[in-house]
């Protein structure tokens, strides 16, 4: 099962027909529209990371700013020291600065953002935190055979659990509750 709250963040906005996608090549068009949705996320990790600069500058704190393109959406990744504020308890600074930052690029764009804010790593260390926590929930499911309900997550934290649950047979995972204690549920097939 997968996380209704969220919206499909993996796939591309202009995905490639499968016919396209079987043979290695697409049409001309369907290269023009992947390149123009390419340059369109570029623009929306400068537009992001122009604001982050700005915010950094009135916080007075040292970062190097990263923009790219990571598996269809756009990213902007601040590394340096002293940035343990942005991130916050949990990460809700950071979730916060990121919805701030998706604001400021709709703003200019008119166009929503499925933009990833990453301060100081925490991103990428707390995914590998999180999928600790999925393989532990999937070992006791199997064991025990009964479902177990992890702690309230973010819709990021909840995201990175369902991808390792999915990967995994026989179990599967789901979304329960309303915002902030939306948690996962994980269970096995069938039950």
């Amino acid at each position: 099962m997968t996380d209704t709250s969220i919206p499909s963040a993996d796939q591309s906005v202009d995905e490639e027909t499968p016919a396209a996608t079987e043979s290695g090549a697409g049409t001309s068009e369907t290269r023009e529209k992947k390149g123009s949705a390419d340059s369109d996320l570029f623009r929306q990790s400068e537009i992001a990371a122009d604001y982050v600069e700005g915010l950094l500058d009135i916080l007075d704190y040292d970062g190097d700013i990263d923009e790219l393109v990571s598996a269809g959406r756009p990213v902007v990744e601040v590394v340096g020291s002293r940035l343990q504020n942005l991130v916050g308890q949990r990460g809700a600074t950071l979730e916060a600065l990121q919805e701030l930052t998706r604001l400021a690029v709709f703003r200019q764009t008119g166009t929503p953002s499925r933009l990833l804010l990453d301060v100081g790593g925490y991103r990428a260390a707390r995914r590998k935190e999180l999928a600790a926590v999925a393989k532990n929930a999937v070992e006791k499911v199997k064991e025990h055979g009964e479902a177990v309900r992890l702690e309230p997550m973010s819709a990021f934290e909840r995201k990175c659990v369902h991808d390792v649950v999915n990967a995994m047979s026989g179990v599967e995972s789901e979304s329960e509750g309303v915002e902030p204690n939306r948690r996962i549920v994980v269970r096995p097939v069938g039950d």
